[in-house]
């Protein structure tokens, strides 16, 4: 598709937008099956359902420009969902975990509020009040959510990651290992 107009780059971010969204539908129940804190757990199942919501939003808005709802993959959701792979893969205790995986869906959400934005902006540019109205409702969300994980992160899940660190730590030493320490080197001028 050329992007000979504000309406052709409008179309085109929807699209893009459209398959980021089919891809966390399936992505968010892997991240909810992975999450430790029943908490975090509970935010990814409730973000799943208003992920559900906002696919309906994207279709309407394609129905309401005489446009079939399809994505163009977007290659953005794709690499942020598989560094949400790679966390749950790498990390080796549950509060390392949840809080690997807060990062990781407050990244997917940062991306999402920049995209609802961008196309908020472009909808009032052309005139499509509709459309406009059911972006701003998700973008909304969009923005709840990401508040919710740093609620999360900050009431406790990031200082129980902190206390497993520090538990390990208090470990090796018991074994007789010397502690990592980090000394600061002389700046160069």
């Amino acid at each position: 598709m050329k992007l000979e107009s504000l309406r052709d780059l409008f179309l085109f971010e929807l699209r893009d937008l459209y398959d980021a969204e089919k891809q966390l539908v399936k992505a968010l129940p892997k991240m909810a099956k992975a999450a430790a804190s029943s908490d975090l757990r509970s935010a990814f199942e409730s973000h799943l359902e208003e992920t559900r919501g906002h696919v309906e939003r994207l279709e309407s808005i394609f129905t309401q420009l005489d446009q079939r709802a399809r994505g163009t993959t977007c290659d953005a959701m794709k690499g942020l969902v598989e560094e949400g792979k790679e966390i749950i893969d790498s990390t080796h205790d549950e509060a390392t975990g949840d809080a690997g995986l807060i990062a990781a869906a407050q990244k997917v959400e940062h991306y999402e509020i920049a995209s609802y934005g961008c196309l908020i902006t472009w909808a009032q540019h052309l005139g499509l009040d509709e459309a406009v109205r059911l972006l701003q409702q998700t973008l909304g969300e969009e923005k709840a959510a990401d508040e919710k994980l740093t609620g999360l992160a900050e009431q406790h899940i990031n200082a129980e990651a902190e206390k497993m660190e520090e538990d390990e730590e208090g470990e090796e030493g018991e074994e007789g290992e010397e502690p990592v320490t980090f000394r600061e080197t002389p700046s160069r001028r």
